[in-house]
């Protein structure tokens, strides 16, 4: 499919016109970024591995009832998506002590949490996405409460989904993050699940060994990141038993 006019290019992915109005096609990117695009590298096959399991949680969230973006997977490294508007908040659940909050709280990493925590964070790399309150979000009218109502039972929902899912495959799911965008249909607003699920949004360990599946084996030096998600989207049924060589993942239809 021809590409049309870029609209955005983030760290990992690159938007364009899609062939609809009111439709977009969304690249998955090779990149791989950590410590807010401090560190940066290019990893061949991510983008394509990010596209399919992407393609794979918003299908099965879509099967449950819970609304996302997502249209159709267009080809290796493209999906054609709704236009929304995007809420500035990065939705963060945890069900394990991880990064952040194990270093402001004092967490050892790995301690289940009492139950599932949502945090949020202002999307805005300049500031590296600053912890916010919905007290923040309520007086700076980045969301009204029953948006932050509805936002809450979406991301716990996928937080159960998720969770079953890589519980199935021997893979704990420790935390995530999701964008939330707006879809308008005349006078109507609902929200749907925007932007990505996969490995880079997620913190994947090992249910037996603890080994981690996700980002963290990139922003922790911790070996290769192309083996890691190849790994999980083996698990998943998403790629043969015999994966390819490293950085040149096939694709499964």
């Amino acid at each position: 499919m021809a590409r049309r006019k870029k609209i955005y290019e983030g760290k990992a992915k690159t938007l364009y016109e899609g062939p609809e109005p009111g439709t977009i096609v969304q690249y998955f990117k090779d990149d791989a970024t950590a410590f807010n695009a401090e560190k940066h590298d290019v990893i061949e096959g991510k983008g394509v591995l990010n596209n399919i399991l992407s393609e794979f949680f918003m299908l099965g969230l879509g099967q449950i009832g819970v609304p996302t973006h997502f249209l159709k997977r267009l080809n290796m490294r493209e999906q054609l998506v709704r236009s929304c508007e995007i809420i500035p908040l990065e939705v963060i659940v945890r069900n394990y002590a991880a990064g952040s909050i194990s270093k402001r709280l004092g967490i050892d990493e790995g301690t289940q949490l009492p139950r599932p925590i949502v945090e949020y964070c202002y999307k805005d790399d300049a500031l590296g996405d600053p912890l916010v309150t919905e007290e923040h979000i309520a007086a700076f009218g980045w969301a009204s409460q029953q948006d932050m109502d509805d936002i809450l039972s979406l991301a716990l929902r996928v937080n159960d989904f998720l969770s079953g899912v890589f519980l199935a495959v021997g893979i704990r799911l420790v935390d995530f993050k999701i964008e939330i965008g707006r879809v308008y249909e005349g006078d109507f607003q609902r929200l749907v699940i925007a932007d990505e699920i996969s490995p880079d949004s997620c913190r994947l360990w090992d249910v037996k060994t603890g080994q981690k599946l996700d980002k963290d084996v990139f922003r922790r030096d911790l070996g290769s990141l192309t083996d890691a998600y190849s790994e999980v989207a083996r698990r998943l049924g998403v790629m043969p038993n015999n994966p390819p060589a490293p950085g040149k993942p096939t694709l499964v239809n």
